[in-house]
């Protein structure tokens, strides 16, 4: 099974520590081929919707867009890793999200398992941790995507995370999920 991490943290901290529990576990299993993308490491600018995808059914900026675009399409499933910055996503996940729209019509037609990694500093009543899955469930509606898993974890400095293990051995058999 192809997998595709889209990692929206701009730094190494809690989210990096999820996603490399979650690859730990993949690699235990063994029948996935991991790959991760990092939103901040890509050049992905935002969409003007100029709509010229209709046309050609790529995004014209000279970007990775596309790229990104075309490993999404090569995955059966995708986890998307965020840690929760103003009760979102990061700008550089939401950035690579809505260039999904360059090519919707292909991605509407392609069955995907999605699961969901949130990580933020306040505690689990907070409202975040319903609107992020909740925005990500719309997503999956709309793009006729399966939604597996939405999983949130309070932790606020970097590494604290790490020092939770039972949130690491949970997110090490989080895998199961795409079985």
């Amino acid at each position: 099974m192809k997998v595709l991490i889209l990692n929206g943290s701009p730094r190494k901290g809690n989210t990096c520590v999820a996603v490399n529990a979650l690859q730990k576990g993949m690699d235990a299993a063994g029948g996935f081929e991991v790959m991760e993308i990092k939103a901040n490491d890509m050049s992905v600018s935002g969409c003007i919707a100029c709509m010229a995808c209709e046309c050609n059914g790529d995004c014209v900026f000279e970007d990775d867009t596309n790229d990104v675009i075309d490993a999404v399409e090569a995955a059966d499933a995708i986890v998307f890793a965020t840690p929760v910055y103003w009760w979102g996503v990061t700008a550089q996940l939401k950035a690579v999200i809505d260039k999904f729209y360059c090519r919707f019509e292909k991605l509407d037609d392609m069955p995907k398992k999605v699961g969901v990694i949130v990580i933020g500093e306040a505690e689990q009543d907070d409202p975040q941790y319903k609107i992020i899955p909740k925005q990500f469930e719309c997503i999956c509606d709309c793009l006729g995507w399966d939604m597996l898993f939405a999983k949130t974890y309070t932790a606020g400095e970097a590494g604290v995370l790490a020092q939770d293990k039972d949130a690491v051995a949970e997110m090490e058999g989080l895998y199961d999920a795409f079985l």
